[in-house]
Formats: structure tokens, sequence, C-alpha cells
């Protein structure tokens, strides 16, 4: 049935255990589909105007992703599925995430209900909310 619907899927990933549980939730997915996974971790874009104020926190934060990429890839791999990572940086985290699904021509966006941000609904992260109204891409919201 999942077949062929799904041959790329996009995940936002940013380190929280919501990202972690969307991950998990993409695995079964592709594995229903054989699909492959794309995970995409946007860091916080308006540090770089601040250079040298924020080296060691921007190092602190790639470092961060990276290790976090790097585990999702190996637990991608243990399930058989084919994982891509990118580490992107951008002022407006919803905005980047919807351009890169459009132009990587995705099937589906998975995003964890809420994010490592804090919260600003009962619900809904505000990143997950802005994904939901702002692409035209199929996407599944985990909780």
């Amino acid at each position: 049935m999942l077949k062929n619907r799904f041959k790329r899927i996009l995940v936002a990933l940013d380190g929280s255990a919501n990202s972690r549980r969307g991950m998990n939730e993409a695995i079964s997915l592709a594995r229903q589909s054989e699909s492959t996974i794309t995970g995409i971790y946007v860091l916080p874009g308006g540090l770089s105007e601040l250079k040298n104020t924020f080296t060691h926190y921007r190092e602190y934060l790639l470092e961060k992703a990276k290790k976090f990429m790097s585990n999702t890839k190996t637990s991608a791999a243990r399930h058989g599925i084919d994982f891509e990572e990118k580490i992107l940086t951008s002022k407006d985290t919803v905005k980047e995430i919807a351009n890169f699904a459009k132009s990587g021509k995705f099937d589906i966006i998975v995003i964890g209900a809420r994010g490592a941000g804090s919260p600003k609904s009962e619900f809904f992260g505000s990143v997950s909310n802005g994904i939901l109204h702002s692409s035209r891409i199929p996407i599944l919201v985990v909780k």
C-alpha cells in the first residue's frame, strides 16, 4: 500500500525527544515504503552577525547537531534505511525547512509536535505549526 507512495522522506530534527520520536516514525514509514530519509537540522542564523561574541557557542551548537545526526544515521542504518543529513543555518527555521522540502522534491515531512524551543502553544511548537501552514507537502506531526 505505501510502497510507491513515499520515496523521499524529510525529517525535521533538533535534538529533542520529540524529534527522536519523529525520526522513529519516519524509520517505520521508510521500512514500509522502501524509502530514503533526509534529516534536516537548522541552527539559529542570527548568531553569525555577532561572530566574536558567539564563536564558541556556535561551535558548541554545531558539534551538538553533528553528534545527534551521527547517532540518528546509525539508528537508521540499524533498520536498513539510507539516511542523508543536512545541517543548515538560518534566521527562519520554518522557511528553511519548507524551502528545502520543496526544492528536494520530498514526498512527506515528518516533524515532532514540539521541539527544543520554548513552548508557544499547548499542542504544537512554533516550528511544527509554521510548517503545517507554509508547506504544501503532506506532513506527519508526531506527538
